[in-house]
């Protein structure tokens, strides 16, 4: 397989730590790929122009980050991270809606926030922000209840992964003040191999 990537996507860190869990990384090359640049090699696999994009041995494709990570979790004998049908499956997804949700709103708002300012920019900019802070708040309670508890799913995953990214991005706006359990809980979640051996480097 082979995976065409940025270092600091936090959509790539998903899937790359959805691989690592399931024990596949080593049979997944690497390509480092600019998705702005909208290079043919990517173009053939993925029409949107956008990272991860996971190329199969048979040539086909697989995108968004949700469908990558799912296929993944059919390959192997890892612990599922997609739980079967039922709550506990509604309760992971809903999870990684809204991890997804944080990120969808921090990386436009990122880039929203380079460009010149204008008062339709500053809306939207304000807008994410909103987004961001209250899917916080969703977690925060959601840790307090314990639905973080227990065996690992593609929710709380996807959970750490955001959290991760608001670190690396907006680290002037912390996240953990008013959060204490979420805190905790991510502290616990940076132990493991997935998510220490994929944390994201400036220039990287």
């Amino acid at each position: 397989m082979k995976l065409h990537f940025s270092p600091t996507s936090p959509y790539v860190r998903k899937v790359r730590a959805c691989a690592i869990h399931r024990g596949l990384d080593a049979q997944i090359e690497r390509v480092p790929t600019n998705a702005h640049a909208s290079g043919a090699d990517l173009l053939r696999s993925n029409p949107l122009s956008k990272v991860p994009c996971l190329v199969l041995d048979d040539g086909s494709s697989l995108f968004d980050s949700p469908v990558i990570c799912e296929y993944l979790d059919s390959q192997g004998d890892a612990p599922k991270l997609f739980p079967a049908a039922g709550p506990a499956r509604w309760r992971a997804l809903r999870q990684q809606a809204l991890a997804d949700g944080i990120l969808d709103a921090a990386v436009p708002r990122r880039m929203e926030s380079l460009l010149p300012k204008d008062e339709g920019r500053e809306k939207f900019i304000s807008r994410q922000k909103a987004a961001m802070e209250r899917a916080v708040d969703a977690f925060e309670v959601m840790c307090a209840a314990g639905e973080l508890d227990g065996p690992q799913t593609i929710g709380t995953l996807a959970c750490a992964v955001a959290l991760g990214y608001l670190d690396f991005r907006w680290s002037h706006e912390p996240w953990r003040p008013g959060h204490p359990k979420l805190a905790a809980w991510h502290a616990e979640m940076m132990k493991l191999p997935a998510l220490s051996t994929t944390i994201p480097k400036d220039g990287g």
